[in-house]
């Protein structure tokens, strides 16, 4: 599939009706989401006939991608009951099968190598910090070949350093810079639209051994 039949088909998805402030909900943009989900199959073979988890999927963007891309397993996991059934109007609509659960990415409690890849779109940690984290810290731990997660740019040398550090990621790289934009969807937003740095990292776990509930 190409580039931009796959941002296209992408376009037509439903997004959040009533999005939660306090989850930072952001609809992840057919640019960015094509982008992240292209580069991570053709350039890295990370997609097609993997097992692909998207963490906090929303609407099921991420994930959608991935099936659509030849994922041979897809799992989207979010918190949100609503966003769920959004994403699973999404995945009927393009003829999808995903498996959707409803589950804090944080309390997963996954054994032995279930996924090869996850891909997410995590809060920023503007509304609860360290949340941007969580998630990496528990990406790092079930996925066993790599995870593709979108980060604000003005936060690159933390992600760095405290993904090698203390979030199990054998490397750390990035692979493009972004502009994740913004709508004005929520009362306290004053412009249109806001155009966001954020930067498409890989991370490759360190093997892990056993369980990856550690």
């Amino acid at each position: 599939m190409k580039l931009k039949q796959l941002e296209g088909l992408l376009g037509t998805l439903q997004q959040f009706s009533h999005p939660k402030v306090e989850l930072e909900q952001y609809p992840t943009g057919p640019h960015i989401a094509s982008r992240l989900l292209y580069t991570a199959e053709n350039t890295f073979g990370d997609i097609s006939g993997k097992v692909v988890a998207d963490f906090g999927c929303g609407c099921g963007t991420l994930g959608l991608a991935s099936a659509l891309l030849g994922a041979e397993q897809v799992i989207g996991i979010d918190i949100d009951p609503q966003s769920l059934e959004i994403a699973s109007i999404n995945a009927a609509d393009m003829e999808l099968d995903i498996d959707f659960i409803w589950c804090d990415v944080n309390k997963l409690r996954w054994r032995d190598d279930v996924v090869d890849t996850v891909v997410m779109n995590p809060p920023f940690g503007t509304r609860k910090k360290g949340s941007d984290m969580e998630f990496l810290a528990k990406a790092l731990k079930v996925a066993s070949e790599a995870v593709y997660s979108l980060h604000k740019t003005t936060t690159r040398d933390y992600i760095k350093r405290t993904a090698i550090r203390d979030c199990n990621a054998r490397s750390a790289d990035i692979l493009c810079e972004l502009r994740f934009d913004v709508p004005q969807i929520y009362k306290f937003h004053k412009k249109k639209e806001v155009n966001i740095a954020v930067d498409l990292w890989r991370f490759v776990p360190y093997p892990t051994q056993g369980s990856a509930d550690n």
